[in-house]
């Protein structure tokens, strides 16, 4: 009977290790299927969020347009600023980056429309220099005056449609007292204001100005008008074409 009952318990324990060894491989199997099939679904979602960020940066990137554009501002990708990544924004840009004013000038200032006394006739240039129209709404001008007379001025502008713009641009003069070695006696200040259109190749600028001359009382001594012509310098730009 002892022995009897030892089988029956030896065959009872063998057929349950048995099982739980199956079991324990069946789950083993199971968890391979499920981190394999993780590993597929992650896989498949990463290839999914790059497609969805490579079409939005395809889209939205350099200001592309579209073959339907009808015309209107355009969305570009804003530069990340900062160390620490926020979330992106887009800024909205001019129809056309060519059109932009932003960079370096060959300016020429021309009279015309000016009556009374003494006043310059058409036709006649007032200046010949150089301008640079930055980024951040600030425009600098190298005048064709000898530099002891105040050859450099400062100006500011903003964007006023499709391809327009103005300007306020303020200079001090100085007479020729002490030329041509010597800086001469302050003359006031002198006030130039102005309305520009850049052409559809981005290469030139035209518009027309005012120029405002005052003495050291701050009263008006000259009001002149004209017409105001640039053609655009770029790293390209040879010296036959400036000079």
């Amino acid at each position: 009977m002892k022995n009897t009952s030892i089988s029956r318990i030896l065959i009872a324990a063998t057929r349950t290790s048995i099982g739980n060894n199956l079991k324990s491989k069946t789950l083993t199997l199971k968890g391979d299927r499920m981190k394999t099939t993780f590993k597929r679904l992650a896989a498949a979602l990463g290839l999914v969020l790059i497609g969805t960020i490579l079409t939005a940066r395809a889209s939205a990137e350099c200001g592309y347009y579209p073959p339907s554009h009808k015309g209107g501002a355009v969305v570009s990708p804003q530069s990340w600023n900062g160390a620490e990544f926020g979330s992106g924004s887009l800024l909205l840009v001019s129809e056309d980056s060519n059109n932009s004013i932003v960079g370096m000038w060959k300016f020429t200032l021309t009279a015309q429309g000016n009556t009374g006394p003494g006043a310059p006739p058409d036709g006649v240039p007032l200046d010949i220099g150089f301008t640079q129209w930055h980024s951040d709404g600030t425009e600098i001008i190298n005048s064709g005056r000898p530099p002891q007379d105040g050859s450099i001025c400062l100006g500011v502008w903003e964007k006023t449609g499709k391809s327009r713009y103005k300007f306020n641009h303020f200079a001090t003069g100085y007479d020729t007292a002490n030329a041509p070695s010597g800086i001469g006696n302050p003359t006031g200040p002198t006030h130039i204001a102005g309305d520009v259109m850049v052409s559809r190749d981005g290469k030139h600028y035209a518009g027309t100005f005012t120029l405002d001359a005052y003495d050291t009382s701050n009263t008006l001594v000259a009001h002149i008008v004209g017409v105001i012509t640039a053609t655009r310098i770029t790293v390209s730009t040879p010296v036959s074409s400036v000079f």
